[in-house]
């Protein structure tokens, strides 16, 4: 197999001996994984006109049970940019997408001329879509497209708080995913896709791989982290979530609650900034008047929802609760954001929804996104339990409206786990770097805490004062990109936890 590793894997062994040669030590688990041989990669040019130049894009198989790996196989799309300075590359840069349910080939494409400027060619950048995303193997758990609307896939309670309609309906979707997805979605969870990048990681020929997870990436990263520690080069944790077992998923959603009020002061400020005037985006003279006027009118659509340019999809409180929730994981969607509410209110004006409220999520992405999460863990409580919980994050949490606590099809899932979530610890080499907005409305700040505690010295934590979801090369900071990409290019960490301020661009020591 042709190689462009600088350590590769082996090189004196083929990919079959080197797979003989793992199974004669490490657990039951991983004997089983290393007993198939892993095939080369055929690599094809994939380049688009709106993506960098030199992409390649390849289809690796994987097992579709990693107990049984020369049974049934799955395809992963995977994709690279090889490095334009081979005399300066010192190995492979992972981007690990979010989600569940987010495509990495399109991550690549979206983020490859800024990495490639950054890395100034150290790295072959790669990436992959998971099984059930983009070109790999899908499921289809054959939702209506009313199931498969982003507000209803979401469970937002009623206008009141009642989420009899929400039961009804997360039942309706765990049984069709049960009758539709299969042993493909049954398939889908966090442990198989960190298979899969070690797989990955064994078809590219290296011994080692740098990351960059994001998100839901970052927990991938995590678990990475913790099973193949000896095959972690530089790793970076961009958005961090809490990593508790017993939870997971299930307390990552409970945790936008508390995020969206961390985050909504800087759309407030915004929106109430003069400067908003011209364009008729100020929606309020005053910051704290922001609030309040986004409540009423989510409660005013609620009793009566608002036609749109959309025929048959109205605006209402739940559209713009979930519009809100979108609008704050980057500044640059205040502006859509404040121009909805502000139709919304005018009687003569005719709302236009953004895409994601518009149109129904594909059948396939839908059953991604809800297959990962009810795989990873068994999801706890009663119905009762639910409805208390959404009666008490209402008060709590009124932006939110009780949404991020309510009941999913997780509750009424077929099939249990088919392992348990892994304890993220402090065992293993000290080579993580973590960085994390403080006001982020998807990854809440004492989320990412949790994390760091876990990782104890495996890792340093940067904390940037600002807004929104994702830091590195988005929401960030300089002071926040440059730590990063020393730490990539040259392997420097501060020495302790540190700081980055919104506006000075200077780090210290954390507070």
């Amino acid at each position: 197999m042709k190689t462009y590793a600088r350590r590769p894997l082996l090189l004196a062994l083929s990919v079959t001996a080197v797979a003989t040669a793992l199974t004669a030590a490490g657990t039951p688990e991983t004997r089983a994984e290393a007993a198939a041989a892993v095939p080369a990669l055929t690599w094809r040019p994939c380049a688009q006109p709106a993506g960098p130049a030199g992409q390649e894009c390849a289809a690796l198989p994987v097992p579709l049970d990693y107990r049984d790996p020369d049974g049934p196989q799955l395809t992963l799309a995977v994709s690279r940019l090889r490095s334009e300075r081979p005399e300066a590359r010192r190995g492979t840069l992972l981007l690990i997408p979010g989600g569940p349910g987010s495509s990495g080939v399109q991550r690549l494409r979206q983020k490859a001329d800024a990495l490639r400027k950054e890395t100034a060619g150290a790295y072959d950048i790669v990436s992959f879509d998971p099984r059930g995303v983009g070109d790999s193997t899908t499921a289809s758990c054959e939702l209506s497209a009313d199931d498969r609307n982003l507000v209803h896939l979401r469970s937002w309670p009623g206008a009141d708080g009642d989420i009899a309609e929400n039961v009804a309906r997360a039942r309706r979707i765990a049984h069709a995913c049960g009758r539709h997805g299969g042993a493909v979605l049954r398939s889908f969870s966090t442990g198989n896709e960190v298979r899969d990048i070690d797989r990955f990681r064994q078809a590219l020929g290296e011994e080692k791989l740098s990351a960059w997870g994001v998100s839901y990436g970052t927990y991938v990263g995590a678990v990475y982290a913790q099973k193949y520690p000896q095959h972690t080069d530089r790793w970076v944790l961009d958005s961090s979530g809490d990593p508790n077992p017993s939870r997971v998923e299930q307390g990552w959603l409970a945790n936008m609650s508390a995020g969206a009020d961390d985050r909504f002061p800087d759309f407030a400020a915004w929106a109430s900034d003069p400067a908003r005037e011209a364009a008729g985006l100020r929606l309020a003279e005053r910051a704290d008047g922001i609030r309040p006027l986004f409540l009423a009118l989510a409660a005013q659509l609620d009793r009566q929802p608002k036609e749109t340019t959309t025929v048959g999809v109205p605006l209402t409180g739940n559209r713009l609760r979930q519009a809100l929730q979108n609008a704050l994981y980057n500044d640059a969607s205040f502006v859509p954001l404040a121009r909805l509410v502000q139709a919304a209110r005018n009687p003569a004006a005719t709302p236009v929804l953004p895409a994601q409220l518009a149109q129904p999520l594909r059948d396939e992405d839908a059953a991604v996104t809800v297959g990962v999460i009810c795989n990873d863990v068994r999801w706890r409580g009663s119905i009762s339990s639910y409805r208390r919980a959404v009666t008490a994050d209402r008060a709590r949490h009124p932006l939110t409206a009780g949404m991020p606590v309510n009941v999913t099809p997780c509750a009424f899932w077929k099939d249990a786990p088919a392992e348990k979530p892994t304890r993220i610890t402090a065992e293993g080499p000290s080579n993580i770097l973590m960085i994390q907005n403080l006001r982020d409305p998807s990854t809440p700040y004492f989320g990412a805490l949790k994390m760091r505690k876990a990782l104890g010295d495996r890792a340093r934590l940067i904390t940037v004062d600002r807004g929104g979801h994702g830091v590195y090369l988005g929401n960030g900071n300089a002071c926040g990109d440059r730590t990063v990409i020393a730490f990539l290019l040259a392997g420097k960490r501060p020495e302790r936890d540190a700081y980055c301020a919104e506006r000075h661009g200077h780090s210290s020591a954390a507070r």
